[in-house]
C-alpha cells in the first residue's frame, strides 16, 4: 500500500486539514489496472471529524478493491466555503495523480457520514457554480466529482434539521446563508448519480433529511439509489463492531449489508 499524508492550505484552512491517500500498489501480477477512489469525509456536527468514519471505512472499501483517501477538513472555527474548497482541492489533487497512483480519473467517488454527507452533498451541488475553482484555481472539470456516497446525510436546515451542524458551519454568517445550505433547495442537473441511506430510527439527523434530498434528486432526474434501515440510531459507520463508540450501540446486523450494497453501485458506475 501506498501512503501519502498531503497538507492543505486553502482560504480558512486550519493546521490539521490534510489529505490522507490509501493507493493499492499496482502489480501486474494483478489483471486491474486503475481502480475507482472513494474519498470519505467523516462526519461530526462540524464541530470535529469522527475517526470511526474515517479509516475503518477507507479500510473496509481497500478490502473490496477500490482506493481510498480521507480528508480531514477544517471545522469550527472554520467556517463555510473552506471545506468545500478543501475538497475541491482534494478532487484535483486526486486527479492530477491520477495516471500515477493508478486511479480511474472517471471514478473519483465523495463518501459523507452524518456532517461530512453534508459537505459531500453541497459539494455535488455546487462543484461547478465557479466560486470553487476560482479559489483553488482549477477548472470544472478537474475538480468534478463523479458520484456521492451519503451516510445518514445532514441535508436540510429546515424543520427536520440538525441544527448544530449549521450554526457550526456558518458561524455568524448563519442568518445569512442558512437557507442557502438547506441542500433539498439546491440539487440541480450538475449533481452526479447519488447511493444514500439512512435509519428509520435515527434521533440525530431524521431520515427525511435523505427522503428531501431523494425527492429533490428525483425531480432533477439524477441517478439515485436509496436504502432505509428499519432499525439503528445515528452515527453506525460500518454498523458493526469494528466501529463500536463508547456507548456500544452502533452494532446493528441488519445495517452492515450497505458497504456491500455500496460496492454493487460503485461497479456499476
Amino acid at each position: 500500500m501506498i501512503y501519502e499524508k498531503i497538507k492543505l492550505n486553502e482560504d480558512g484552512s486550519k493546521d490539521y486539514a490534510n489529505l490522507e491517500m490509501y493507493i493499492q500498489e499496482y502489480t501486474d501480477e494483478i489483471a486491474i489496472e486503475d481502480r475507482p477512489l472513494v474519498l470519505i469525509c467523516p462526519g461530526g456536527g462540524y464541530e470535529f471529524t469522527s475517526k470511526r468514519e474515517a479509516e475503518p471505512i477507507a479500510f473496509s472499501f481497500m478490502a473490496k478493491g477500490f482506493h481510498a483517501a480521507v480528508l480531514w477538513y477544517s471545522v469550527f472555527p472554520a467556517h463555510y466555503p473552506t471545506a468545500l474548497y478543501e475538497l475541491g482541492k482534494s478532487v484535483s489533487i486526486i486527479r492530477e495523480n491520477a495516471e500515477k497512483w493508478h486511479v480511474n480519473p472517471n471514478k473519483i467517488v465523495i463518501l459523507g457520514c452524518s456532517a461530512g454527507g453534508h459537505l459531500a452533498a453541497n459539494y455535488g451541488c455546487e462543484w461547478n457554480d465557479g466560486f470553487i475553482e476560482d479559489s483553488i484555481n482549477k477548472t470544472a472539470e478537474e475538480i468534478r466529482p463523479n458520484g456521492l456516497i451519503l451516510c445518514y446525510p445532514v441535508i436540510t436546515s429546515g424543520v427536520h434539521a440538525h441544527r448544530s451542524s449549521f450554526e457550526k458551519l456558518l458561524g455568524d454568517r448563519y442568518d445569512e446563508l442558512v437557507d442557502k445550505m438547506s441542500l433539498e433547495t439546491r440539487v440541480n442537473s450538475d449533481v452526479p448519480p447519488v447511493f444514500m441511506w439512512h435509519t428509520f430510527e435515527d434521533g440525530s439527523v431524521p431520515v427525511e433529511n435523505s427522503l428531501l434530498f431523494a425527492t429533490a434528486l428525483r425531480q432533477n432526474n439524477i441517478k439515485t439509489e436509496l436504502h432505509i434501515f428499519p432499525e439503528g440510531g445515528h452515527g453506525l459507520s460500518l454498523a458493526n463492531e469494528l466501529t463500536l463508540s463508547q456507548w456500544k450501540k452502533e452494532d446493528v446486523k441488519a445495517v452492515t449489508v450497505w458497504i456491500d450494497l455500496a460496492t454493487t453501485w460503485l461497479k456499476n458506475l
